[in-house]
């Protein structure tokens, strides 16, 4: 065997070693405010918090009302009072409603990519009771 396909084998099998994680690892969110699954009284920002930095002119967020209180056939309403704003060095993402949240079920749903470029997407659901 050529010393030029050893090295090539070597190198495939301790790459997973030599890389730094953070190489390996994909944009996801590591923190919310509600936080996920939770029921809060009422939200005017809603965060997202992700485990590396965003490349902004890929991210996105809708909230979506899922479910409405006495209302069994509600379909999916998206709200669309909200602007959106940076912090933490890119990695905080805050949507920022004209007004409170009324009560019911959402999901926030994002799109985003950091520094591997590569486009994850996720949800953040929560109660407004």
């Amino acid at each position: 065997m050529k010393f030029s396909s050893v090295f090539a084998a070597l190198a495939m099998v301790s790459a997973p070693i030599v890389l730094p994680a953070a190489a390996l690892a994909h944009t996801k969110v590591v923190a919310s405010t509600p936080a996920q699954g939770t029921t809060v009284g009422s939200a005017r920002v809603v965060t997202l918090t992700f485990n590396e930095a965003l490349l902004p002119p890929t991210a996105a967020a809708s909230i979506v009302m899922t479910a409405m209180p006495g209302m069994a056939n509600h379909g999916e309403m998206a709200i669309r009072n909200f602007t959106t704003a940076w912090s933490n060095g890119n990695k905080t993402m805050s949507l920022n409603l004209k007004k409170p949240l009324a009560k019911g079920t959402y999901e926030v749903r994002w799109q985003a990519a950091g520094a591997d470029g590569h486009r994850m997407t996720g949800k953040v659901s929560f109660i407004i009771g």
